[in-house]
């Protein structure tokens, strides 16, 4: 049985993991729309879409939440001043993951994250 086991290690320990979730969503804030693999696309998902969540009230107390998640004030600022109204009216589902070809150097299965 495999309890509490909810989240991907991605080989890597939990500092490093963090981190690269951070610098993840920080891509896609920037970006819109980011290519990576499969399995680090699907654990991006609902990291992310919690932070649009937080994003869509501008309160000092969504902003210190996003905050200590992101790590950056630019992609703070750009999250809640044009990502996050975007998506007022929008219960939920504010990215989508769509399978790409595999990496030709390793094999690895990749996917496309983008804002919806």
């Amino acid at each position: 049985m495999r309890h509490h086991s909810r989240n991907k290690k991605f080989g890597r320990v939990r500092k490093q993991r963090d981190a690269l979730m951070r610098t993840l969503a920080n891509s896609l804030i920037r970006d819109g729309r980011i290519r990576t693999t499969a399995a680090k696309a699907k654990a991006l998902r609902p990291y992310f879409e919690r932070l649009i969540t937080h994003a869509r009230v501008d309160s000092a107390t969504a902003r210190r939440l996003v905050l200590r998640s992101l790590g950056t004030t630019s992609s703070l600022q750009k999250l809640f001043a044009s990502v996050g109204p975007k998506y007022i009216s929008r219960a939920g589902g504010y990215t989508r993951v769509i399978k790409a070809d595999v990496r030709k150097s390793d094999g690895a299965k990749m996917a496309i994250i983008e804002l919806v």
